[in-house]
């Protein structure tokens, strides 16, 4: 699949509802703004309630634009964040791979994401912070183990030296991507029409072919990117 990112919002063939998941200070924010605008601050707080940027990229000559949600951590906010969930398409869900707590709470937010979003929801998870490996509290192969168990795309990122970052969301826009396009060629084959196409961002539900699509069992990760 081809890949490449650009400025313009003209022209947009598809909406992708993103969110961002995980326990507060596990650094997604950092990781939106590091991938959205290349940014990374040091004195960066704790996001309030929801936010979103957004990134449009060009796929397969189609240009996506991804709307992409922050949505905080804090136990309070749950009421407010999960009716966010409803007609996201992709999620990325982080955790800080020096706080145990925060990859032990990843089930939770699996768990949130199975009640509230689409059952055939694209998923990554990213352990973040991997700059800080010298106070690891969650080893590399268990959460490998447990992205594989729970049929998860995974990496380890670094929003402060941007390690993986690019990656990582690429690699959920394109099974976002993919699952779109394989959830509606028909039964004989052939392709819809792309005008047709709804991916609508406020919570109304994507229309689909009856036909489920599974996810792919080889989890070869980002094969399906190639950046031009």
């Amino acid at each position: 699949m081809a890949y490449s990112q650009i400025d313009s919002d003209g022209g947009i063939d598809y909406m992708f509802k993103i969110v961002l998941m995980g326990d507060s200070g596990v650094g997604k924010s950092q990781l939106l703004h590091r991938f959205v605008k290349n940014e990374f601050n040091l004195k960066s707080k704790s996001t309030i309630g929801v936010e979103f940027l957004t990134k449009t990229v060009v796929m397969d000559h189609k240009v996506v634009k991804a709307q992409i949600w922050d949505t905080a951590g804090q136990e309070r906010y749950q009421a407010i964040t999960t009716a966010y969930y409803r007609g996201a398409i992709g999620a990325l869900v982080a955790y800080d791979i020096t706080r145990r707590e925060s990859f032990d709470h990843v089930e939770k937010w699996l768990e949130e994401l199975k009640i509230h979003a689409d059952k055939n929801i694209a998923i990554m998870l990213v352990g973040n912070k991997s700059d800080l490996s010298s106070t690891r509290e969650v080893p590399t192969e268990v959460a490998e183990e447990f992205a594989r168990q729970q049929d998860l795309f995974f990496t380890e990122t670094s929003a402060l030296d941007s390690t993986n970052v690019e990656s990582a969301f690429h690699g959920l826009l394109c099974q976002v991507y993919e699952n779109v396009i394989k959830k509606h060629i028909t039964a004989d084959g052939h392709e819809p029409n792309w005008d047709k196409v709804n991916l609508e961002l406020e919570g109304i539900k994507i229309k689909v072919q009856s036909e489920e699509h599974e996810y792919q069992k080889d989890k070869k990760k980002f094969e399906c990117c190639t950046v031009i």
